[in-house]
């Protein structure tokens, strides 16, 4: 009888999870099922670049997994059961039964995170957010009606934030780009990062608001909490990430912030037979230290929660990677890009790449990273690899190996 893992979710962290347990498992012990709403994969780092109106090069899953023995259902997560082992499941766009329950004996849970209006009034209402697909592609509309000289400003002075700013004021220079940020610009950089990051915003006609709080959004304008009024055609909100809410609904251990609680190889510390990665889960790095939401921690707990699921059914030793950092990498724009060298537990060091070698390496990182989700066979040796290739061309079902 075939051992039934579900994984939910197909952002970087659960399509990589996937497509590393068909390279290590074997077709007729497992069945692989990954549930995802969408067809193909969403470059979620990119989506500041979706924002501006540039458009990405689509990665259809049915592609990406076509012969590695991972099904595809596309349909909405509407509950978790992880008492009884099932998960329902609401079909998208006919893809299939309007309600449906999945059974399972392993899962992953990899439903990220999304947009977080922190509670602000007016935030969900007027402001636009760069935090998935369907918000960068408003507020592409909502740029592309603006005429020259409207304000836009972006609120939070993270990644997230500098990334989509200067995106903005490079694609769209006739508009006055601001940028709201609580503390000092670019605080947990090093001082050459620091310095960079000042010098292209200013080269860019950014105006920084800094040690500012913003307390409500209008449709036209922001008031801060200080009393200030700032000007805002599109308000953009990239003050942090919430994650889904379905794992606080269910008996799981999650922390007060609704991530499942995890031990070192990404497996529910309350039930043995929930994995979870990404920004779904609470996983400790160096120094006791909680990994952040990024891609640069979600892809190496796919790995490690992988390899623990295939040796655990292997009845094999399980292995355990350390999770660390090495560099925190930002885009500011197509032109210039930050690439902060950090220790283990993500402080920043001294060392930092800048300019256009720094963008062009961020370039590469984001491609690197799209390149192992669109590629689930690339473990293979090569003769499964060509074998693979071939049956999948003429539909016939291949087996996944360990």
């Amino acid at each position: 009888m075939q051992h039934r893992i579900v994984v939910l979710g197909a952002g970087y962290t659960g399509a990589v999870t996937a497509g590393r347990l068909a390279r290590r498992l074997r077709r007729e012990d497992v069945s692989l099922t990954l549930v995802n709403p969408e067809p193909d994969f969403v470059e979620r780092v990119r989506m500041h670049q979706v924002a501006v109106g540039q458009d990405l090069k689509p990665r259809p899953f049915d592609e990406m997994f076509a012969g590695t023995g991972v099904e595809l259902k596309l349909a909405k997560v509407t509950g978790v059961d992880v008492d009884r082992r099932t998960v329902t499941v609401a079909a998208v766009r006919g893809a299939g039964p309007e309600r449906e329950e999945l059974a399972y004996d392993t899962l992953v849970y990899a439903l990220g995170s999304g947009w977080n209006d922190g509670g602000v009034p007016g935030v969900a209402e007027h402001a636009h957010d760069v935090a998935g697909r369907p918000g960068a592609l408003r507020l592409r509309d909502r740029l592309a009606a603006l005429g020259a000289g409207r304000p836009v400003l972006v609120v939070g002075g993270g990644l997230t934030g500098l990334e989509a700013a200067t995106e903005i004021a490079e694609a769209r220079p006739d508009l006055d780009v601001a940028l709201a940020v609580r503390g000092a610009l670019g605080d947990w950089l090093s001082d050459k990062g620091r310095s960079h990051l000042r010098k292209v915003v200013d080269g860019l006609g950014i105006t920084v608001h800094e040690h500012t709080e913003v307390a409500a959004v209008a449709a036209d304008a922001v008031t801060t909490a200080d009393g200030r009024t700032l000007p805002s055609d599109a308000t953009v909100w990239t003050t942090g990430f919430a994650v889904h809410p379905i794992a606080r609904a269910t008996s799981l251990e999650v922390t007060e912030h609704g991530q499942i609680v995890v031990d070192g190889t990404m497996r529910s510390v309350s039930h043995p037979d929930v994995y979870a990665v990404g920004d779904a889960a609470m996983a400790m790095g160096p120094n006791d230290r909680p990994l952040r939401m990024s891609c640069a921690s979600g892809v190496p707990m796919a790995w490690q929660a992988a390899d623990a699921i295939a040796a655990r059914l292997a009845g094999t030793k399980v292995p355990r990677v350390a999770i660390r950092y090495y560099q925190q990498c930002v885009s500011l724009g197509r032109k210039e890009g930050l690439i902060q060298f950090v220790t283990a537990d993500d402080r920043a060091k001294d060392g930092a790449l800048t300019g256009r070698l720094a963008a062009a390496y961020k370039e590469l990182i984001c491609k690197g990273a799209a390149w192992g989700v669109a590629n689930p066979t690339a473990g293979l040796p090569s003769r499964r690899r060509r074998v693979a290739r071939q049956e999948a061309a003429h539909g016939a079902r291949v087996e996944a190996t360990v």
